[in-house]
Order: structure tokens, then C-alpha cells, then sequence
């Protein structure tokens, strides 16, 4: 089969998150056999990367990337953020879909390669798919943050725009997103969490929950060593963000002399969780780590803590922990107690004295932690495995195809 992925960033040029999944599922439908083509817009990632730089990516055998760059360079992005359409890029688009003459077109993260204003372009032949990597449908800022300080439970989505310097998107009171969404064969939310959040906040298109996946090779390097401390250690890692949670982490070690707390990763929000950690000696950053290094420092800690502080639609940190054996210490928000619950692979907090608790026992329970990474363990090889993964896939394509099968004689006898 013919496959072409379409999204906002991927490959180089890209941020990871939805990207990461995006590649995950190309490179396992091309090692069975199949096509697939993914279009992007590098013109986004130049708009928004900062001080980012292209990552080193290399395509696999029958992946093909299709990098959009337009004439009008930084506009054109610009213009399908404050449209919610494909803009500049409908045409380069239309005409590799005409090449490529996809049998799925599987859409990802829109938000400025085409808005919900792509789902409507014409793709003979093709079933379309989107799956809801983060919470963009319904929330402009994507993560239901609101005003920089808070879960978004009562939307003010012109006002947390303006307050966070983003231009609101007024396409969004209009009924464009419904409208779109109705020429989708399915829409696919990662856990039961994100089901619910985009029904109570107003899709009233049905979803199907399709969790994510981890591949054996997901490091694609050679195993690191893992990493030897003096100390007992739980890690930290991910963009570093007020969202993520990591200052309540960096809290928790005034009450745990004896653990040390570990993050990996880089943001706009280092130097404020470094401010709050003076003092504290147990208390480390790590910068970031490649693949191999990162799933060897998540091996050697005792526990994996996930602290974030927002709806998050899935959780591949969670994986990664659970590919090492580790058990993980989450908030209880959104889909990461969901994925505990499904594993038994860790514990859940919801106040600071929680998450102490939490790594507490941990820390001094060898039968508790080895319980829950192997509990873990055994989800991420069954459950979020690739080959799981690919045949409810497949079985979602498949019942797709049924419903459009017998829709075409009724239109064609009503046109008789």
C-alpha cells in the first residue's frame, strides 16, 4: 500500500513529539513493505525553530520526505495559522498527492502546513486519517495552558493568545474545524484521556483510540552504557518547560536527602528550575542526551518521574522508561495515570506530599521497583508494541473501508 503522511514538522527539521511518532510509523509500515511518502513544511520550522538547528535525519529505504518551502517564505505559514487553510501550499500539495496517489493519507499535526481547512482537499481514492498528537483541534496554544499559569478548564482563547503573544485565530469561532473534520474515515486520539477532553470541549466527530508504539530499535543507535552514581537517582527528562512539572520534582528533593534528582534536556525554562535548585546538592542537569544515552540514563535511575502539569495525549517518556525496565512516578492528569493503570508499570501522585511519598518508597522498596518495571516492561512488548500497534492499525483501515464500500450504491441510486 501507498502511504503519505502530512504534517508540520518532521525529519530535520523538527522539535520531536508528534514528529517522533510520525517517524516511529513510517519506518515500520516501510519494513513491511510498505510506501510511504511524508509531506512537511519546512518553511514552519525556519518560522519558529529560534536557536534550533536542523537535526542529522536520514530517511529510511521507501521513506520519501517531500519538504515544502515556499516563495513566500515565513508567510506562508503565517497565513494558514490566521486562515486555518493550506494557503500558499495548496497547489505544491494537491500536485504530490496527484504523484503520489496515496491509498492512506494519514494527517498529523496541521497547525501551519493546511489547518482543518486540508482535511477538505481532494484526494481521489484515498481513506483519511488524523491522529490528535496534541490537543490543537481545540485549543490554539495546543496544550490547554491557559494564561501561562494553569489547566484551561473555562476557555479565554483570545485572551491566553494575546497574553502569550500568539495572533488569535478567529477562523476558530467559526464551524471550519466541524466542517473539515466530517471528511475524515477516522479521527485517532493516542489514549481515552484526549478522547474525552476533545468531547467535552466541543468535537463532536467520533474518535478511535489507538495508543502509540515503541520499536525495538526506537534508540536507532548502539546501546550506551549505563551510567554509574554513587548515589540512588531518579531521572527527569524532556523540553524544559513550566509545563512539564519539573520544578515540583526539583521541590520534592528537600524532603529526600538521600536521592538524587537527575533532568535531561534543554528549554526556555532552564534557567528558572536551575534558580529554584540552588542549593539543593542532589539536585543535577544532564543537557541533553542523544536516543542511546537517554535510554541508558532512564536504565541505571530508580525511577522515572513525569511531572507535567497539563493534559498530556500520550506520554513516550513513559515508554522509554518502560523499554529499560524503570517504573515511573506520574501526575494524575491526562493520559499518563491512564497508562499506568493499563501497565501496573508505576505510581501516581497528585499533591507535592504525593510525589514524595512516591519516590520514597521507591527509593527503598528493591522488590517494589523491579515489580513495576517488569510490569512495565511487559506492557511496552505487548500492548505499545509495534506489532500491536500495526494490526489495530490495519484493522482500523480495514473497517473504514467497509462503511465507504456500502455508502457508494445508496449515492449512486439516489443520483439515479
Amino acid at each position: 500500500m501507498k502511504f503519505c503522511m502530512l504534517t508540520t514538522f518532521f525529519g530535520p527539521h523538527s522539535f520531536g513529539g508528534d514528529a517522533a511518532f510520525v517517524d516511529r510509523l513510517s519506518r515500520a509500515l516501510a519494513r513491511h513493505g510498505h510506501e510511504v511518502h511524508v509531506i512537511y513544511c519546512k518553511d514552519a520550522f525556519d518560522l519558529v525553530r529560534g536557536e534550533q538547528t536542523p537535526r542529522p535525519y536520514q530517511a529510511p529505504r521507501d521513506v520519501t520526505i517531500h519538504p515544502l518551502e515556499s516563495p513566500a517564505g515565513p508567510l506562508s505559514p503565517l497565513l494558514t495559522h490566521q486562515t486555518g487553510h493550506p494557503a500558499f501550499k495548496a497547489r505544491a500539495i494537491q500536485k504530490l498527492i496527484g504523484e503520489i496517489r496515496p491509498d492512506v493519507v494519514h494527517f498529523h499535526n496541521l497547525s501551519l502546513i493546511g489547518g482543518p481547512g486540508l482535511l477538505a482537499m481532494s484526494m481521489p481514492g484515498a481513506m483519511k486519517l488524523m491522529t490528535t498528537h496534541e490537543h490543537w483541534l481545540v485549543c490554539p496554544l495546543h496544550v490547554l495552558w491557559k494564561f501561562g499559569s494553569e489547566v484551561c478548564e473555562t476557555p479565554e482563547c483570545v485572551k491566553c493568545c494575546v497574553r502569550e503573544r500568539k495572533p488569535p485565530q478567529f477562523w476558530r469561532k467559526t464551524d471550519l474545524t466541524g466542517r473539515s473534520l466530517r471528511h475524515l474515515d477516522a479521527l485517532i486520539c493516542p489514549s481515552r484521556s484526549t478522547q474525552r477532553e476533545h468531547a467535552r470541549r466541543g468535537i463532536r466527530f467520533p474518535t478511535t483510540h489507538l495508543p502509540y508504539f515503541l520499536p525495538e530499535d526506537y534508540t536507532g543507535m548502539p546501546e550506551a552504557p549505563t551510567p554509574r552514581y554513587a548515589r540512588p537517582y531518579v531521572a527527569a527528562a524532556g523540553r524544559l518547560e513550566k509545563i512539564k512539572g519539573f520544578q515540583d520534582a526539583i521541590d520534592a528533593m528537600r524532603s529526600l536527602p538521600g536521592l538524587d534528582l537527575r533532568i535531561a534536556g534543554a528549554g526556555q525554562f532552564e534557567g528558572e528550575l536551575r534558580a529554584r535548585a540552588k542549593g539543593l546538592t542532589n539536585v543535577h542537569f544532564e543537557g541533553r542526551l542523544d536516543a542511546a544515552q537517554l535510554a541508558a540514563f532512564f536504565r541505571g535511575a530508580r525511577a522515572v518521574v513525569v511531572p507535567s502539569l497539563v493534559y498530556e495525549t500520550f506520554g513516550y517518556v513513559v515508554l522509554e522508561a518502560f523499554a529499560e525496565g524503570t517504573p515511573v512516578v506520574v501526575r494524575d492528569l491526562g493520559a499518563l495515570p491512564e497508562l499506568v493503570a493499563e501497565s501496573g508499570g508505576g505510581l501516581v501522585f497528585d499533591t507535592p506530599g504525593g510525589l514524595v511519598d512516591a519516590l520514597d518508597r521507591i527509593m527503598g522498596d528493591d522488590v517494589l521497583r523491579d515489580e513495576l518495571g517488569a510490569n512495565g516492561r511487559a506492557a511496552r512488548n505487548g500492548i505499545w508494541s509495534e506489532e500491536e500497534h500495526l494490526k489495530r492499525y490495519f484493522d482500523l483501515i480495514d473497517g473504514a473501508r467497509i462503511p465507504r464500500a456500502r455508502t457508494r450504491p445508496r449515492r449512486a441510486e439516489a443520483r439515479v
